[in-house]
């Protein structure tokens, strides 16, 4: 009987982080906790959000603040479009978000851009409305995602637990750890493509069970 071996097809939210191979720096590993609070006090009055290791908090919001959702949820139903400009908030706002969380996981200790992208690759499709998304999916995107809600609070868990590890681990070594360096960028990769499904729907292709690409 053949195995079939054949690579699984990517989703269209696309997630990783470049692997520092190299001596991170232990000082400012040391006190990354306090190193991030003026870029978690920018992204506040910027977005409203906040972001923790093995994953983000993105602020859901129905004004210019956050990631915008509702008036795309409205712009979607009654006139089957995406506005471009909607898309480009969202997309820059994410990826900005996306470098603290890697910054606050000690994958990189590179101080977050607002607008550099450094290790982090993040890019998620801008769609065609009419064409490619369900007009009535996003009023119940965020109850399907449910599932995912509830397998993403364990890996945060678990993604918590192994940053710690990372943190000792760098401070002895200088290095981290690439086993848990992969986790870690896989429960963010998870995170992100639940982000880019329910709340930012960029797509109606249901999220894989997965922490690989």
């Amino acid at each position: 009987m053949e195995t079939d071996t054949s690579p699984q097809p990517s989703y269209p939210v696309q997630f990783d982080v470049d692997y520092p191979d190299r001596d991170l720096n232990r000082w400012s590993t040391a006190f990354r906790i306090f190193a991030a609070i003026p870029i978690l006090i920018l992204s506040a009055t910027i977005g409203g959000g906040y972001a923790h290791w093995g994953g983000h908090a993105t602020n859901v919001s129905v004004s210019t603040a956050g990631v915008l959702v509702l008036p795309v949820v409205l712009m979607i139903l009654f006139r089957q479009k995406y506005p471009r400009w909607w898309f480009d908030w969202n997309l820059e706002l994410v990826r900005f978000l996306n470098r603290i969380g890697v910054y606050l996981a000690l994958l990189d200790d590179r101080y977050p851009s607002t607008d550099e992208r450094q290790s982090v690759a993040f890019d998620m499709p801008y769609p065609d409305a009419k064409n490619d998304l369900n007009r009535w999916l996003p009023l119940v995107k965020w109850i399907l995602a449910i599932p995912h809600y509830v397998v993403l609070f364990f890996l945060a868990i678990a993604s918590f637990f192994v940053v710690v590890y990372a943190w000792f681990a760098i401070l002895f070594t200088g290095r981290y750890p690439r086993g848990a360096f992969d986790f870690v960028v896989g429960v963010e990769r998870w995170y992100n493509r639940v982000v880019g499904y329910a709340f930012v729907l960029v797509t109606d292709q249901y999220p894989p069970f997965r922490l690989s690409p």
